[in-house]
């Protein structure tokens, strides 16, 4: 038999596209080339689909620029089953087929890529892919509704209020959460277009901000508590399993985890699993962890984000459903901590999508 065929989609219309170019390198660069055989698909900013055919050990922040997809030959995947795969639509050079694809590994940080909008193009087009379906992708991505449903699953969340860009704010609407707060896009990851608000005065600029990314933003109080991140995987039998869970700690003069201490100042250190936190409480963590990938009816994968409070009262604070994969993210730390490293990972990924195709 031959290898199988494995579409690596990056990039996208997102704010989160150069951090899609750095996680796609390290997958495609984990993918045993004696067993799949990659096909590199950029997205550029403005979302058009190139067939890419850029070193993989290029796709990294250089200093403090983070790469981004410049071009290639032209392609789309048409929404129909019997197509088959890809299409170049080159200009000059006329439509033109190329061979079908066996899976799509997405890996797409954002809107247009990691909310339900190109995991629905996959399914028209009959193509298995990495990751959760349309509704958990849109689901998880919108902050407002993964709380609800985590809510109405009976798992802590934090206190928030959601603002639309046409709802007439007053900053008394938001005085019963206390200072500070958080304002951040609904619908964006990667810490993009987040503000920590220590004074109300600094409200309006802090959701001007965020509707630069975003029609919806959240409030969000503060909570007090550790920062605690887990890993769930589809076990081969369906049922999610947990990570070992992680901690992170900031160094320097960051005071929260934003884009730059994530991605350009290595700004913070990590434990796994926290230094200090009971068994009882990272079993907690480890099956709350789960609960929440139920929850949200995930598929392939999730990384779950914590608060644990002073008395371990443990709080779900986000769902990322294709979290980062660069060599420095927590997603896949925490599973070689837990023994699955970065090409078995990527792998049984890869596996996960194919069985779940094959079962319908």
């Amino acid at each position: 038999m031959g290898r199988i065929r494995v579409a690596v989609v990056y990039g996208g219309r997102s704010s989160e596209h150069g951090i899609s170019v750095v996680s796609a390198g390290s997958v495609m660069a984990a993918l045993d080339p004696q067993k799949y055989e990659v096909v590199p698909i950029g997205i550029t900013p403005a979302g058009a689909w190139v067939l890419t055919d850029v070193d993989s050990a290029q796709m990294t922040i250089t200093g403090r620029t983070v790469p981004s997809v410049e071009g290639g030959t032209a392609i789309v995947l048409p929404a129909d089953p019997t197509a088959k795969g890809l299409v170049t639509v080159e200009p000059g050079s006329g439509v033109q087929a190329l061979e079908s694809v066996d899976v799509v590994f997405p890996v797409l940080h954002g809107r247009f890529g990691e909310d339900g909008t190109i995991q629905g193009l996959f399914e028209m087009a009959g193509i298995p892919y990495v990751g959760p379906g349309v509704f958990a992708s849109a689901a998880a991505i919108d902050k407002e509704y993964t709380k609800k449903l985590l809510a109405a699953a009976g798992l802590a969340v934090g206190r928030y209020r959601v603002v639309r860009r046409r709802d007439t704010v007053s900053t008394l609407d938001f005085a019963d959460l206390g200072l500070p707060v958080f304002v951040k896009p609904a619908r964006t990851g990667s810490s993009v277009g987040i503000t920590k608000v220590s004074e109300w005065a600094d409200l309006p600029d802090a959701l001007e901000r965020a509707f630069e990314h975003d029609n919806k933003a959240l409030v969000e109080a503060a909570i007090i508590g550790r920062e605690i991140e887990c890993g769930v995987l589809e076990s081969l039998g369906g049922a999610p399993e947990a990570s070992l869970p992680a901690e992170i700690r900031l160094t320097g003069s960051h005071d929260w985890y934003d884009f730059e201490a994530k991605y350009l100042d290595d700004a913070s250190e990590f434990d796994i699993p926290p230094r200090g936190l009971s068994e009882a409480v990272i079993a907690e963590v480890r099956a709350a962890a789960c609960a929440a990938f139920t929850a949200l009816d995930c598929e392939g994968l999730a990384r779950v984000d914590f608060f644990v409070t002073p008395d371990n009262l443990v709080v779900v604070n986000e769902i990322n459903t294709m979290p980062g994969f660069t060599p420095i993210s927590m997603f896949p730390r925490m599973w070689a901590a837990t023994g699955v490293d970065y090409p078995n990972l990527v792998d049984r990924l890869v596996q996960s999508a194919l069985r779940r195709a094959s079962a319908g």
